[in-house]
């Protein structure tokens, strides 16, 4: 039973979320209430906030699937793949499949929720937040790969400015009316770049 009254609060979760990203969408987030996102979503205010503990939150976890994921990989590679290697192959992965996260999906829907988080300041500084959780979560895997207690945050760090650079700089040249299939050959000759520049430092030191 415990398995069935999960998956209803996550379908509940998930409805709350999607109302809300398309009430932001449509009139602004800064113009929509966390009442009336409640009242749209047939729950109550405090009901609503067992779910979210901010109106942020609401929109952030649409990406939630990903958060932690960084870590998961690193840990989940093949034997004798290096961390930074793992990750790569990842990324890469996820431009060749026009995975949001990536922000090489330029599905409108995705164009706009992206441009909905990135340019809304209270979304975007949660989102900072969310990341250092999981910068955390990543140099906890890592350091479990390497006995060391500094390089492991460095190179944590390092990757995840990287992996925000690329998607921005990505969704970036989709805002302006291209297209995913004619950015991908850029993308992942700056994914390529962006590594090496990683790994070039990183290697030495068994990352």
């Amino acid at each position: 039973m415990s398995g069935l009254r999960d998956l209803k609060k996550e379908r509940t979760r998930q409805a709350i979320s999607d109302t809300a990203i398309t009430m932001f969408l449509t009139k602004g987030f800064d113009q929509v209430a966390v009442a009336d996102v409640a009242a749209a979503a047939e729950v109550s205010k405090p009901t609503l906030f067992r779910y979210f503990s901010s109106k942020e939150d609401l929109v952030l976890h649409r990406a939630a699937d990903h958060f932690g994921e960084s870590a998961r990989i690193v840990r989940e590679r093949p034997p004798g793949e290096a961390p930074l290697a793992a990750l790569h192959r990842h990324f890469q992965r996820g431009l060749d499949e026009h995975d949001p996260v990536t922000g090489l999906c330029d599905s409108p829907d995705v164009l706009a929720y992206h441009r909905l988080v990135f340019e809304t300041p209270s979304i975007a500084a949660r989102l900072v937040e969310v990341t250092a959780e999981d910068t955390a979560a990543l140099t906890e895997a890592l350091r479990e790969a390497a006995d060391d207690k500094l390089l492991p945050r460095l190179v944590a760090t390092q990757y995840t400015v990287v992996r925000q650079i690329l998607a921005r700089e990505n969704w970036t040249k989709l805002a302006t009316g291209r297209t995913a299939a004619d950015v991908h050959p850029e993308a992942t000759a700056a994914a390529d770049a962006a590594f090496s520049l990683l790994a070039r430092g990183a290697t030495p030191h068994g990352y």
